[in-house]
């Protein structure tokens, strides 16, 4: 497919194919941090109207992840007519035991003593999981290049502290609309290229609320990564961000991409998780059945591995198959040969939710994540 536009807006969301390719052409990461991410599972229930309380709204960090994984959970009461809340739990995915799987980590969260009857007697109705950029301002990649530019969740406009990113997604929009307006009919521009290049957008970001509201929380996400964990990082954020509202002189790292922080699996401890009990929680495969996703048999594989021997000969075999844990429904599995003398990976690709995990996390970086024909994928309703 060709472009032929004077200016094209990418606003893809978190890891889209296109910006992927757009960040190794025109080399726009090559004066940032690379993006951190975290994966968020989230779902909708109708709960007993005596449990309910409209706009009650419940944040934890800690169990049942150890305090060096940086995840958390929320719990949101909704008002939309019947007693509805909404539940979910984000994980980094820059966690280090191949072992764990954000998946059953958030069904056994649901059984904690302080939430679980919230859910007894309720029903469950809707499921998804979605990738989210944590990375902050230091991992903002070039905003700009010749013919286009990147906005919203695409380069990674979030509020970690706050888990919150449209507002600033939306103002990214609206501020590249007003540049990209002003390069166009800029009568003195002289373009070496036939597309333009909106460079005003950059500097405008900077001078907006959004950039002063990003520098602020800038040190939240990477202060989690030290000896102390999850406490060092609560503590840290107490007093730089909230207190000092980010005006240290110094910018902390995040020390790498997500994919190079997995341990071999003979380093870490096998975790043992609990069996769903289809009341409070539930398998893997019941759960992707309600969000309704969808692919054609016979359509180009939108999950494709760029060298078919790596995942046996690189991931499950120094660090026991991580993909078929951190994937959120199931897609991929280490199946038996035939022959009996080994394994292969299965790819359930008609199973694919779109979260983009696999192409982020997976160790040999082989897995290529792009957008399937006709828009097909998850069919979510209140999610």
């Amino acid at each position: 497919m060709e472009l032929h536009a004077k200016v094209t807006i990418f606003s893809e969301g978190c890891h889209g194919h296109l910006a992927k390719q757009l960040y190794h052409q025109f080399n726009l990461r090559k004066n940032c941090e690379p993006q951190s991410y975290g994966i968020g599972l989230k779902e909708l229930w109708e709960i007993e109207p005596e449990r309910h309380r409209p706009g009650r709204i419940e944040h934890t960090v800690g169990w049942p992840l150890d305090k060096n994984t940086y995840a958390g959970t929320f719990l949101y009461h909704l008002d939309e007519g019947s007693p509805m809340i909404a539940v979910g739990m984000v994980i980094g995915l820059d966690y280090s035991n191949p072992y764990i799987n954000p998946f059953q980590e958030f069904q056994r969260f649901k059984h904690h003593p302080s939430v679980v009857d919230m859910f007894r007697g309720g029903k469950r109705i809707g499921y998804g999981a979605r990738a989210l950029n944590e990375g902050g301002m230091q991992s903002l990649p070039k905003l700009t290049f010749p013919g286009g530019c990147l906005i919203g969740c695409s380069p990674g406009f979030m509020n970690v502290p706050k888990i919150k990113g449209t507002h600033n997604a939306m103002k990214s929009g609206m501020i590249a609309a007003e540049s990209v307006f002003e390069t166009i009919f800029d009568e003195n521009l002289n373009s070496p290229t036939q597309g333009l290049n909106p460079e005003s957008y950059e500097q405008n970001i900077r001078d907006s609320w959004v950039w002063k509201e990003l520098n602020m929380v800038r040190n939240s996400r990477p202060s989690f990564n030290t000896a102390l964990g999850l406490y060092g990082g609560i503590l840290y954020t107490g007093i730089f961000t909230w207190i000092m509202r980010g005006k240290e002189p110094w910018t902390l790292h995040h020390g790498g991409a997500d994919y190079t922080k997995l341990k071999p699996a003979s380093e870490c401890k096998p975790i043992e998780y609990p069996k769903p009990d289809d009341k409070v929680s539930f398998d893997i495969l019941t759960s992707v059945a309600l969000t309704g996703t969808n692919h054609n048999h016979d359509q180009p594989a939108h999950l494709t591995l760029l060298n078919d021997d790596v995942p046996v000969a690189n991931n499950l075999t120094n660090y026991d198959g991580p993909e078929q844990r951190f994937c959120p429904a199931g897609v991929y599995e280490f199946v038996d040969l035939e022959s009996g003398d080994g394994k292969r990976l299965q790819i359930n690709a008609q199973n694919c939710i779109h979260c983009k995990t696999c192409d982020i996390k997976d160790p040999s970086q082989n897995i290529n994540w792009v957008c399937p024909q006709g828009g097909q994928g998850p069919a979510y309703n209140g999610m």
